[in-house]
């Protein structure tokens, strides 16, 4: 399994960006986690394997929405009114299980395959 992240870049605060995740092979469930020059790797989002549930950060909720198209076998993290604290190099991961509840999407340590990373920056 390959997952492939892109669409990072430089935005001014306020502004808006859209992530995508590229997957070959199977369909599985799909986080999406970000890292800040240093700190730990923390949970953004995450979508169940049809798509059907949600999982979000308290930080970024009412501000990114995590969908996919498993026709296309991608997904996509849509980021609106970015700020600052939001810079940090994003990644996608995959998860075999999909076991459905917040506390499980929201592990790193769950997921079984990871994309090399994005990096997006926010200016202020």
């Amino acid at each position: 399994v390959q997952v492939v992240e892109s669409g990072g870049g430089l935005v001014q605060a306020g502004g808006s960006l859209r992530l995508s995740c590229a997957v070959s092979g199977r369909s599985y469930a799909m986080g999406w986690f970000r890292q800040a020059p240093g700190k730990e790797r923390e949970f953004v989002a995450a979508v169940s394997r049809s798509g059907g549930t949600t999982y979000y950060a308290d930080s970024v909720k009412g501000r990114f929405t995590i969908s996919r198209d498993n026709a296309k076998n991608t997904g996509y993290l849509q980021m609106n009114m970015l700020k600052p604290e939001d810079t940090a190099v994003y990644y996608c991961a995959l998860d075999r299980r999909d076991y459905g509840t917040y506390s499980y999407m929201s592990s790193a340590g769950e997921y079984d395959y990871w994309g090399q990373g994005t990096q997006v920056t926010v200016s202020s």
